[in-house]
């Protein structure tokens, strides 16, 4: 108890060092707690949204569980023994509450196989057409029809003859008319049926469920009651061969991460079932293939996260290990004194360890919350430092970030320990010699620590770089959004290595500046280069933290500027423009053929040669596409993938692009720099001859073409065209010029080298030319319409004004859309919510730890303060030594934080293009800066060393000489 009241007080004492231990311990078990919440809330967002895609895209209910098995030639059993159809109603009742979802819909259904229908009363329906149908129940069917005709079925057979529903479709096929009866006799029957429609029917809403896998056979169903059914043809076996069908739809919008293993099994079982009593039988659960998928997705953005935190968590463990130290700094005579008078380091660490478990349990409690709020920062990231409202993810605390919270405090009380216990070593005789050492070097510089890891990164640098360059130049696949932990933890280690060599250059660039003015400096700052000079090793904590803090910080900014604008690149460039259409053109394709021709006909047809029509198209009105709503400019583009290019005696395939050059420049997306002069002065060319046309670099480059080369083009069935080549390009707008291929494509050559020239040789080729030449001297064919949309102008208003003007659509790609699907990818939303909350984290720690450093070395230089008052200096030049000292210190460690992060940058952000698939990467990625996140970096650091001043010059106002003095004499 004794040991605990002295913990309470040192740590009393020291209050504010404690507090700020806290707080990153609190952070740091926030970080740490928050990853899981994350993971497990985006996922559950991206689980819904994937089945509401797969429902659309489908037309299929995703949770919908439908089962069917044939029951063939059951024994001879007792009267009334259907315990096999019994037990299976039961247990897929049973199961499918297993599922763990609302059951928003159930229906069995018994149904037999076609059988012949024979009149029962010739004379009134025409016994020579040929009538087949089957007989089927289904429960509750009542509830989802309307009748249109007729009356219901009697729940009993009238004289011997079952009533029942039938639909529209069926009398039209069978031809006959309500109230006709039909016998059913087949020697596999018990008994002979007889059956007679009553009503016909309609689905009282087309939209119902109940009707999702039963709309292709209706015409083929007589419908009879379902309790009738069963009672007079289950129960007595009266049919040897039998189809059983279990609908059961589920409500997925319930449906959980921590329910799909329990929804998998449970599907498991029902097959297992299935398969063990029918002889045959189907299961279907649409939901099954996606949900299979989670477990590599979690995997995926687990590790997603764990990379992307690389950079904040070694900052946070640089700031614990910094503040501890600045504790212990303060108590190294207290421990050296103890244990000169017999203390073992045991007893201690002992207090230190109690000290670090009640700040630790402090996070603990604190921090899973703080995580949680986190997460919803995390989940309204739109971009680097931007936020949207966006719908909030579903986020709690679960059992994984409490243990995530555990080794993060853990982890970082080890961390707290590392200077008490080398503090320990210390007795009382060799810290008094530490203290007159001041200015020797440290254990790193010492050890050469930061050579060698600045070795290490650079040299990892270069292995990541021969794998990108084997990708890029082979088009291999490097698999979607696949993340190395190393992309992250390299750059970290490179930051803390680069700046450490700087530190080891700093002190003589600090002689070096004493050196050139010693004749000129005034006293103050004399005193000042002499105090930085002397103490660089005092200094080092506090700079190498605001170097890491702001080289993290750009590196972090560029890092998710990157990805984002090449993301956004990507999809503008593949798709060209705001908006791709194409609308329905008349043409005089004949229909398609169903069935065989009769014999003669195919035999007439064998004698024949084969000549293919050529379909003839009328293009549509161009100009409504120009004035549709919010259109800024539209253009027509054509584009023919399957033709070829003739150059000489060479001919190769390529793809011919048709383009209008004006409307074209006005409409198109296209990224600066990616061609050696504009687009525009490429267009201004074309439009000079309406033969001219720009070929790709790659048909230049195989088929030896250049500039003033005659060239024919042409597809199947056209006689081509002669064209001049005016120009070489390298890329062009929708164009992928990168030969896409698979890892095993290649596995096969002998090397990589033979690969290159592989792909090289394979590469795509492109052809553009006027649309007007094309369309007088090949064809009319069907072309695509790009749209410019006014900035201010959304998708939604121009596909109303579609709509209103009735234009047919065949198809649309909008830019926008993709561009915020993008952003609401889980990996998207991953890089840009965790890196902007990596910014604000370091961002936070760092000024806390700045102010904590200046004013615990203010405070333990009062003495030295009070001394050059009383020797003359005044409080103006006092404040000019440390504007000064902040200028040596802060601002070089801003300025060498600077460099680093943009070296970092430049260096290891273009490695980044490994998460990408490098074939269909274009425009090629490029390392992006945003200006206002440097100034935002800039504005802050500034905010943050001017409050530093203000608080020091507050401090300094207040010391009085006479107390300094009598403070240092004592």
């Amino acid at each position: 108890m004794a040991l605990f009241l002295m913990i309470l007080r040192k740590m009393v004492k020291n209050r504010w060092l404690e507090l700020s231990l806290l707080i990153g311990l609190i952070f740091s078990v926030a970080l740490a707690s928050s990853m899981p919440i994350y993971t497990h809330a985006i996922l559950q967002r991206m689980l819904i949204k994937d089945l509401e895609v797969l429902q659309t895209d489908s037309n299929q209910f995703p949770s919908q569980l439908y089962a069917y098995g044939y029951l063939t030639s059951p024994p001879e059993k007792e009267e009334g023994d259907n315990r096999l159809l019994t037990e299976m109603d039961a247990f897929l009742a049973e199961q499918s509450k297993q599922f763990g979802l609302p059951i928003r819909l159930s229906s069995q259904t018994r149904s037999t196989l076609t059988f012949e229908l024979t009149p029962s009363d010739p004379s009134k329906i025409d016994p020579k057409v040929k009538r087949a149908a089957e007989l089927t129940a289904m429960s509750d069917l009542e509830k989802h029809i309307r009748i249109v005709d007729g009356v219901a079925p009697a729940s009993e057979p009238v004289n011997g003859v079952y009533e029942a529903w039938v639909f529209p479709e069926l009398l039209n096929q069978l031809k006959i008319v309500l109230g006709n009866e039909f016998t059913i006799v087949n020697k596999d029957l018990k008994q002979t049926i007889r059956i007679k429609p009553v009503a016909v029917i309609d689905r009282s809403d087309y939209a119902d469920l109940y009707w999702t896998n039963h709309l292709n056979d209706l015409p083929t169903k007589f419908f009879i009651p379902y309790s009738l059914f069963e009672k007079d043809f289950i129960t007595t076996h009266t049919f040897k061969n039998l189809f059983a069908y279990w609908n059961y739809v589920l409500d997925y919008h319930q449906l959980k991460l921590e329910g799909l293993d329990t929804y998998i099994q449970t599907n498991e079982r029902i097959e297992n079932v299935l398969n063990s009593h029918f002889s045959s039988y189907t299961l279907k659960n649409p939901a099954i293939a996606t949900l299979k998928l989670y477990g590599e997705k979690e995997k995926k953005l687990r590790t997603m996260l764990w990379s992307l935190n690389v950079p904040v968590s070694i900052l946070l463990a640089f700031y614990l290990f910094m503040v501890a130290n600045l504790i212990t700094d303060r108590q190294k005579t207290e421990i050296a004194v103890l244990r000169s008078r017999g203390a073992s380091r045991i007893q201690i660490l002992i207090g230190y360890v109690v000290e670090g478990m009640l700040l630790g349990g402090i996070a603990l409690l604190v921090g899973p919350f703080l995580g949680l709020q986190l997460t919803q920062i995390l989940g309204a990231s739109n971009g680097f430092l931007e936020f949207v409202q966006r719908a909030s993810m579903e986020v709690k605390l679960n059992k994984e970030a409490y243990q995530y919270a555990v080794f993060a405090v853990i982890a970082s009380v080890c961390m707290t320990l590392v200077p008490a216990v080398l503090a320990t070593r210390a007795t009382i005789v060799g810290h008094k010699q530490t203290l007159a050492r001041k200015n020797k070097l440290s254990f790193v510089h010492k050890t050469f620590l930061d050579v060698i890891v600045l070795a290490v990164s650079l040299y990892l640098l270069q292995s990541f770089h021969r794998r990108m360059s084997d990708l890029v130049a082979l088009g291999l696949d490097s698999m979607d959004m696949k993340v190395d932990p190393l992309l992250f933890l390299v750059p970290a280690l490179f930051i803390f290595a680069m700046g450490l060599f700087l530190l080891r250059v700093y002190p003589w660039v600090i002689q070096l500046i004493y050196l050139i003015g010693r004749k000129w400096w005034p006293p103050y700052l004399y005193s000042t280069l002499l105090q930085v000079g002397r103490s660089t090793t005092q200094y080092q904590f506090i700079m190498l933290f605001i170097i890491m803090t702001l080289a993290t910080g750009l590196f972090s900014a560029s890092a998710a500027r990157t990805m984002n604008k090449n993301v956004e690149e990507k999809i503008r460039y593949k798709n060209g423009a705001d908006i791709v259409l194409q609308s329905r053109w008349e043409n005089d394709a004949p229909p398609p053929q169903s069935g065989s021709s009769s014999g003669f006909e195919a035999s007439e047809k064998s004698t024949q040669p084969l000549v293919k029509k050529r379909v003839q198209f009328t293009e549509p009105p161009f100009l409504p596409f120009t004035q549709l709503a919010g259109v800024e400019a539209a253009a027509r583009v054509f584009t023919k993938k399957d033709a070829f290019l003739s150059l000489g005696k060479v001919s190769d395939k390529t793809v011919i692009m048709g383009i209008d050059t004006d409307d074209f420049g006005r409409t198109a997306w296209m990224r600066d720099q990616l061609l050696d002069h504009h687009i525009n002065e490429y267009l201004n060319l074309l439009a000079t001859n309406s033969k001219a046309v720009l070929i790709s670099k790659s048909i230049a480059d195989e088929m030896g073409a250049k500039v003033g080369d005659v060239v024919r083009i042409a597809w199947d069935g056209m006689e081509g065209a002669t064209c001049i080549v005016y120009g070489i390009i390298d890329y062009w707008p929708s164009w992928n010029p990168n030969p896409i291929m698979t890892a095993g494509s290649s596995a096969g050559n002998s090397t990589a080298s033979s690969s290159s020239k592989q792909v090289k040789a394979n590469a795509p080729k492109l052809v553009i030319g006027h649309l007007a030449y094309i369309q007088n001297n090949m064809a009319v064919e069907p072309y695509d319409v790009w749209i410019k949309l006014k900035p201010e102008t959304t998708s939604l208003a121009l596909y109303d004004d579609l709509a209103l003007k009735h234009i047919p659509i065949v198809n649309l790609v909008d830019t926008k859309q993709g561009l915020v699907r993008s952003k609401k990818d889980p990996f998207q939303l991953a890089v840009n919510g965790v890196m902007t909350l990596g910014f604000l984290i370091a961002i936070g720690i760092s000024f806390i730890g700045f102010l904590l450093y200046w004013v615990l070395s203010l405070a333990g230089r009062i003495l030295q303060f009070g001394v050059l008052r009383a020797m003359g200096i005044s409080f103006g030049q006092l404040i000019g030594m440390l504007m000064t000292e902040q200028l040596l210190t802060s601002g070089a460690a801003v300025f060498i934080g600077m460099i680093t992060g943009t070296t970092a940058s430049r260096l290891y952000v273009p490695l980044f293009q490994l998460t990408f698939d490098s074939s269909s990467q274009v425009p090629p990625f490029q390392v992006s800066f945003d200006p206002n996140d440097q100034w935002h970096l800039y504005v802050i650091v500034l905010v943050m060393i001017g409050i530093g001043l203000l608080l020091l010059g507050t401090m300094l106002s207040r010391i009085k000489i006479h107390q300094a003095v009598k403070l240092g004499e004592d």
